[in-house]
């Protein structure tokens, strides 16, 4: 099985397929490797599972994008297992967007200045509505990832999405009131405003001290 996997995944490069390009059938890539269907089968399975071809009933295999989805669930069951801890996680996102903020500021296009600046804004709208501010909330830092221009970025931050929304909640209702509340949700339009206003150093500043202050109200509800 191994071999096979390997064998596909050099074929592909060998070929220099891309996103979305199609996959010779199980009958052709059986040939092509001289190995069983069944391998080839569960070859390509395996290969869907860790997300790098999709698979579509009636329809030969492509090549898939790149995404998150993979990584997020290592992620989540080293919290769970207690192999990585909370405050890990933050130390590691602080490090990565700092940076990404600050790339942000100096490569993001109009649109994403503008739709990082909305993630912001929506945070304060709706204010009094939990799950719309976290979805904005995980959104805002995703779109300031891909804003940098590195995939690697986005891939990583992205990886993060499912321990953040076990989390984000417990830091919200650890902080001792609304007004300290109200200022977390500034604290974004604030990074945004210096993404958009194209300001490396002060958006990389407060994209550190919004983590500092995500890392104090975890350790201040005793989860980190």
């Amino acid at each position: 099985m191994g071999a096979a996997i390997g064998a596909i995944t050099a074929f592909i490069r060998s070929n220099e397929l891309g996103p979305g390009d199609k996959i010779p059938s199980e009958a052709q890539m059986s040939k092509e490797l001289n190995v069983s269907r069944t391998v080839v089968r569960e070859a390509f399975r395996s290969l869907a599972a860790m997300n790098l071809i999709e698979m579509r009933a009636g329809k030969r295999a492509t090549i898939a994008a790149l995404n998150y989805t993979t990584l997020s669930p290592l992620i989540e069951h080293g919290v769970y297992t207690e192999q990585i801890s909370v405050q890990q996680i933050y130390d590691v996102r602080r490090t990565i967007e700092s940076r990404t903020a600050t790339l942000a500021a100096l490569r993001r296009t109009e649109d994403q200045a503008a739709e990082i600046l909305g993630h912001a804004t929506a945070m304060q709208t709706q204010f009094d509505n939990l799950d719309a501010m976290m979805e904005h909330d995980i959104a805002f830092h995703l779109a300031i990832a891909k804003a940098a221009k590195n995939p690697v970025f986005a891939l990583i931050v992205g990886a993060f999405d499912r321990v953040t929304r076990q989390t984000w909640g417990i830091g919200w209702r650890s902080r001792s009131s609304e007004a300290e509340q109200r200022n977390m949700v500034k604290l974004h339009l604030e990074i945004a405003k210096a993404i958009e206003a194209g300001d490396p150093k002060r958006s990389s500043e407060l994209m550190n001290k919004h983590f500092d202050e995500s890392l104090r109200a975890l350790i201040g509800a005793g989860i980190a």
